[in-house]
C-alpha cells in the first residue's frame, strides 16, 4: 500500500471515530432529555384520575394524566391504525370517537389491537361496543399532519391519527388527545387492550455504548495501520 493510501486510510478512519463519538454524545444528551421528560410523565401518571365530561376543558394540559370518560361511541367513524404489531403479531389498532353527554364534544379512545396478517385488512363491525360505556386510560397527544391515510376498497386505514385530518371527517368537537384504555378482565376479548406505554430510558443507553464502541474500534483500526506503516519503515532503513 503506497503512503498516500495509508495516509487516506487513516484519516478515514479518524473521521468515522468523530462521527461515531458526536453520535454517542448525541444519543447522551438524548437519554438526558428522555430523563426530565420521564420525570414530567411520572408525576402526570401519578396524579390524581381526571374525569371528562361535556364541561370538561379539552387542553393538552391533560397529555400523561389517568382519564375517566363515559358516553357512546360512534363506530361509524371508527379509525382503523395499520401496520402495528403486538408480541410479535401483526395487526391494527381501532381508535372509536366516544361521544360525550350532549353530543356535541367527542374524544378519541384506542381500543386495543386486533391481529391481521397484513397488518391492514380487518373488519371492525365484530367489536363494536353498543350503549353506554365507561372508558379509563391514559389521555396522549394527537398530532395534526402525516396520518398518511390508505383508501382499500370500502376501508381507510391511517398511519396514524392525524387531529386536522380526522377532525374534517368526524362530526364531533374532537379533543387534541386520546385516551389508550387501559386493561380490563371485564372488557371483550378484542381488540385487545394496550398496556401503558413504559416510562424508562428507552434505547438511548445502549445506542450511546454502541457509537462509543464504534469510535473505539475505528481509532485502534487507524493505530494498527499507522503501526504497520512504522514497522515497514523500519525494515527498510
Amino acid at each position: 500500500m503506497s503512503f498516500r493510501a495509508r495516509l487516506l486510510l487513516i484519516a478515514s478512519f479518524v473521521v468515522v471515530a468523530l462521527v461515531c463519538a458526536r453520535l454517542g454524545f448525541w444519543q447522551v444528551d438524548r437519554l438526558r432529555e428522555r430523563r426530565r421528560e420521564n420525570v414530567t410523565a411520572l408525576a402526570a401518571r401519578s396524579a390524581p384520575r381526571v374525569v371528562i365530561d361535556a364541561t370538561a376543558e379539552m387542553s393538552q394540559s391533560l397529555v400523561g394524566r389517568e382519564v375517566r370518560a363515559a358516553g357512546h361511541y360512534d363506530h361509524t367513524y371508527d379509525v382503523v391504525l395499520r401496520g402495528r404489531a403486538y408480541n410479535g403479531s401483526p395487526g391494527v389498532e381501532v381508535v372509536s370517537p366516544l361521544v360525550l353527554e350532549g353530543g356535541r364534544a367527542a374524544v378519541l379512545v384506542n381500543r386495543g389491537f386486533i391481529p391481521t396478517p397484513d397488518a391492514v385488512t380487518v373488519q371492525t363491525d365484530s367489536v363494536r361496543e353498543s350503549g353506554k360505556v365507561s372508558v379509563e386510560g391514559t389521555a396522549l397527544v394527537v398530532l395534526s399532519g402525516s396520518g398518511a391515510p390508505l383508501k382499500r376498497g370500502e376501508r381507510t386505514t391511517w398511519a396514524r391519527l392525524d387531529l386536522a385530518a380526522l377532525g374534517s371527517r368526524i362530526p364531533y368537537d374532537i379533543a387534541p388527545f386520546y385516551i389508550r384504555q387501559s386493561p380490563d378482565s371485564a372488557l371483550p376479548r378484542f381488540p385487545r387492550r394496550l398496556e401503558p406505554i413504559p416510562i424508562d430510558d428507552g434505547p438511548h443507553l445502549n445506542y450511546a455504548i454502541q457509537w462509543f464502541a464504534f469510535a473505539g474500534m475505528a481509532i485502534v483500526f487507524g493505530g494498527v495501520i499507522l503501526k504497520a506503516k512504522s514497522v515497514s519503515g523500519e525494515k527498510k532503513a
